[in-house]
């Protein structure tokens, strides 16, 4: 805007006047009402800047201080997803063949439900960390680079330690495979569409409560750094409250 204004102020003098923007032009463009700002030294728009910036600072300050004083939004805690054996049955039926394909699925499947082992475990598994005189299972480094020993599932054949381990192009892709594959059995089965790979792992812990485990152990066996992680399941199973609650009342 400024610089219409000055081309406008200049437009009927003469072309000497403005050659080289001289200390007498700059002079005659003052008293033609032109302003100062924008013949003003370039330093005075750095200045006008950081004035900004020292402000802008000091109203995100005050907005980070508003934000922390404010009540935080409670975080939602979901009850993990269980399975029941007729319904791993029925998800296991959608991966029945021969193909090296299916088999893989049935064993990744088997280790989380029957092992309690994580997804990224299954897919690390070696196959000299399979001990079937022993019937259990080395898991190395496991989540926090924790080492653990689970059983071995109970329904492992000895032509699985063939398929170990379970060859994928990288273990972004094994995941990948695995939780769509367990997704496809479970809505063909009919099942809660809000299972996942990771309810076969829940199942395994459910189950150990339920045959009277107790919660110390199964702390053990899940590889939980905190005892605390792993009394979730008991809020899952609320069997015992609720008998406890039929015979007071």
């Amino acid at each position: 805007m400024v610089k219409i204004r000055l081309l406008k102020a200049w437009k009927d003098k003469e072309a000497g006047d403005i050659v080289n923007f001289s200390e007498d032009g700059a002079d005659r463009c003052v008293n033609a009402g032109i302003g100062e700002r924008f013949i003003s030294p370039a330093n005075k728009f750095t200045e006008h800047e950081q004035s900004m910036k020292q402000e802008l600072d000091v109203l995100q300050k005050r907005s980070k201080e508003i934000r922390q004083a404010l009540p935080k939004k409670a975080r939602r805690h979901t009850l993990p997803q269980s399975i029941k054996d007729e319904d791993f049955s029925k998800i296991i039926e959608g991966v029945r063949g021969k193909s090296r394909r299916k088999v893989k699925i049935r064993i990744g499947f088997l280790l989380a439900y029957e092992s309690g082992m994580r997804i990224s475990e299954v897919l690390n598994l070696k196959k000299e960390d399979v001990d079937i005189i022993a019937k259990t299972i080395f898991v190395r480094r496991g989540k926090y680079s924790r080492d653990r020993v689970v059983p071995l599932p109970k329904h492992w054949k000895s032509y699985m330690a063939d398929y170990v381990p379970l060859k994928y192009k990288n273990t972004k892709s094994g995941i990948r495979s695995l939780q769509i594959t367990f997704k496809r059995c479970v809505l063909r089965a009919k099942l809660n569409p809000r299972l996942h790979y990771h309810s076969l792992r829940h199942s395994f812990a459910t189950r150990c409560l339920e045959k009277g485990m107790p919660i110390n152990q199964l702390q053990v066996l899940l590889g939980h750094v905190n005892v605390a992680t792993t009394s979730v399941y008991l809020q899952a199973r609320p069997a015992d409250a609720l008998a406890s609650y039929e015979k007071l009342f």
